[in-house]
This record gives structure tokens, sequence and C-alpha cells, in this order.
């Protein structure tokens, strides 16, 4: 096939890859592509037939399938070009892409402007060092839910589910709904790392165990998985003495982290941040590459696709006012810090542009009335709660920004106790 030419060009046709491109038409760009490696449209929430998205975004609740379709049919209305089972496997440092397709064989994409939407992938048993040997019948959660989902396999009989993320969360249910059985799941921290709703919706109306501060030490079998052992841990996250045991089961489901994907990322020389994994941002969604943009969970790890799909049309639209030579100067740089009970945070940096959305995680919940707050005035709000497996935001007004001393340089963002 012979070389592309277009305006904005997308990597990854998920929540964030499919409204960046109806955010890049609305804003006048005319050629806009959206590359897709899978063989259909709609990233992760392909596989996630259950409900809970949209509530946001359409005031009503949806499945994943039901709430990508609703976001293809306006990307197409809106003339976004789809091209899916083509893989990128280069990204230059000028944002211009090389792309294989079983059909088009290899071809260049040059694009005014790239936007990043590749997502994230899940942390596998490797990362985490559980002694033992790798049968089968060890499968990350989101593994699992396509063979469930998509595929019509089940990856076992007798469960158990190492970690409390929401996929993971979910899986147990979903397991449950199939006739498998699930010994428990165990949780390293001594908070869940998935949303409150999935505890209850999924663990405790299945009256599914749930272990708190315990862990997987070790794995047992050799063609195929015959057990686990799991173990309590103290608060440096070490193994209690005496207090390990063996649980027989034929599978092993991994619900341990997402990692943002980005090698394509590092391939065009994206300044990567060093916590989150994923590229330094300014309130543009702009990398340290100036054409090349990003969203989603491809910089951090949301819970919620409302969100991810709202800051992939802000991308894309940011994006086309690039490539159009459109986009506002940057007036200063004010980097965003995190505080002693923040840990994940975008963007990284502001330049007093526009009002600006700053999403962040904390490293420890407070189960008590709380505050969040911005330093020097800019932004404070009280919580009844803050938790590690929810996202919270704070919306900084560009006005108020514009008006810091210019030897203000950083803004530290904080939730404490009240």
């Amino acid at each position: 096939m012979a070389d592309m030419q277009v305006d904005v060009a997308i990597i990854g046709a998920g929540p964030a890859g499919v409204a960046a491109g109806i955010g890049a038409r609305e804003a006048g760009a005319k050629d806009v592509l959206v590359l897709e490696r899978d063989w259909d449209l709609g990233g992760i929430l392909q596989q996630c037939i259950h409900p809970g998205f949209g509530l946001h975004t359409f005031k009503e609740e949806l499945t994943g399938p039901e709430y990508m379709h609703r976001w293809v049919v306006r990307a197409r209305e809106a003339g976004v070009t789809f091209l899916t089972n083509s893989m990128v496997f280069k990204l230059d440092e000028d944002g211009s892409l090389w792309v294989m397709n079983p059909e088009r064989g290899v071809f260049k994409v040059t694009a005014k402007a790239t936007v990043l939407a590749m997502g994230c992938r899940e942390r596998p048993l490797g990362a985490i060092n559980v002694p033992g040997s790798r049968p089968a019948g060890i499968f990350t959660a989101g593994t699992a839910q396509r063979f469930v989902n998509m595929e019509g396999y089940m990856p076992g009989h007798r469960t158990v589910v190492l970690g409390s993320g929401d996929i993971g969360l979910i899986m147990a249910r979903r397991l449950v709904w199939e006739g498998a059985r699930v010994e428990g799941v165990f949780e390293l921290m001594p908070w869940a790392g998935g949303l409150r709703r999935n505890i209850a919706q999924c663990l405790n109306d299945y009256d599914i165990p749930f272990y708190l501060s315990h862990t997987v030490t070790r794995v047992h079998g050799k063609d195929r998985l015959e057990g686990v052992s799991v173990a309590e841990v103290d608060e440096n996250r070490q193994v209690l003495d005496g207090t390990e045991r063996f649980i027989g089961c034929d599978c092993l489901l991994l619900a341990v982290g997402l990692i943002p994907e980005n090698e394509l990322s590092r391939m065009a020389g994206v300044e990567i941040h060093p916590v989150t994994g994923g590229p330094v941002l300014n309130e543009f969604y702009q990398t340290s590459r100036p054409s090349i943009f990003a969203a989603g969970n491809v910089v951090i790890v949301y819970d919620l696709a409302d969100w991810v799909s709202q800051e992939g049309v802000a991308a894309g639209r940011n994006a086309a006012l690039y490539a159009a030579g459109a986009l506002k100067e940057p007036l200063r740089r004010i980097d965003i810090r995190g505080g002693a009970n923040v840990r994940l945070f975008s963007p990284q940096y502001v330049t007093a542009g526009e009002d600006v959305t700053v999403y962040f995680r904390v490293l420890r919940p407070i189960e008590k009335r709380c505050r969040v707050f911005a330093d020097r005035g800019l932004f404070e709000r009280k919580h009844r709660y803050v938790r590690p497996g929810e996202m919270n935001e704070i919306r900084l007004k560009a006005e108020a920004l514009q008006a810091l001393p210019r030897s203000v340089t950083t803004i530290t963002i904080d939730a404490e106790e009240v």
C-alpha cells in the first residue's frame, strides 16, 4: 500500500482513541485516521459485557460493548476513518507511524499530529516474583475475561484471585455465574484495590471470601496448576510466620495492577513519568514531542471509561488545533507535584493556557472527612473519604494560574484528614 498523509493519526480504537477521532474532526481536522491492531473496534471494552459504563456520559447504565457502540457510531458520523488489523510497530520522533496490515502490507502514515491511545496492559506473575513452577492455569484477569466473554472458554473450575483490581473482582463474579468455585480473593495491601461497588456487587453478593493483607507465596503444580500457598503479611508486606496455608485450585487469576502501554512512546523519544509510567503531559494532553498527544490509560490508569473518553475528545481536539497551527502558545510552565498522600496524577505540568482538571490517586485511604487541595489557594474541597482504588480530581482555573507570581514554578496537590 502507498504511504498515507493525514492531519491527525490516532493509535488505538478503545474509548480514548475513538473519542479522540471525534474531537479531532469536531475541531476541524479533515483527515483523521484511527489505527487499531485488533480485528474490531472498542479496545478492552469489547470483552467488558458487565454493566456500569456510561453513567456520566449518557446518564444511563450500559455494558462495555453498548458504550463503545455509541461512540463508534458518533465517530463514523463525524467522518473518522478506521483501519483495523493494523499494527503500528514504529513511531518516529516527528510522529510518523510505520504500520503492518495483512492485506495492505507495510506502509507509512505521515501525520501533522499524532494521538497515543494504546491503553494499558496487565502486570504478569513474573512481575511480582511469586516462587514456584509455571503450570497451565495461570491467567491475568483480563485474559480470562476475554476467554470467557468472547471466546467461550473456561479458564478453570476452582479459582483463586490474587489482587483486588476491578477486573479481578468482576471476573470472580463472572466465574461463579459460569459454575466455577472461587476460593477467595487475596489482596496484599490492607485496603481494596478496586471500587467499593465492585467489592459489594461482585464479592459480598456472592459470598466470595475476601482477604486483605494476604498474598500468594507459592505456585504448585507441574503441567497443570494444582494449588497455591497463601499467607498473611504484616504492615511491611512481609509474610507472617505460621500463617501459610495451601489452597487447591486449577486456576489462578492475577489482578495485580495495570501498566500504561508506552513502548511506542519511548521509541519516539517521548518523556515518560517515572511514577505513572505514562507520558509527561500538559493541560493540552501534549507530550514532550510537540506534535504527539496522549490520552486515557496510556497516560494514567483510570477507573471510569467515561473519563477516558472525555480526555480522548480533548486530546483529539488539541491535536487538530496543533495540525492547523492554531494551538495556544504556552504562557509559562508550572510543574504539578504530589503531596504526602498523592501517588499518581495527570497532567504533570500546566502552561496556564486554559482551565485544567488534574486527576490523581491517593497513596493510602482516608475513611473519615478529609480535604483535597492545591496549595497557593488554587483549590480546596471537602470529601467524605478518599481511596486508592478511586480517581480524584481538582479543577484549576486559568485566570488563577496566570495570576500566580512568575517565581512560582510548582503546585502541590494533597489529601489530608480534617
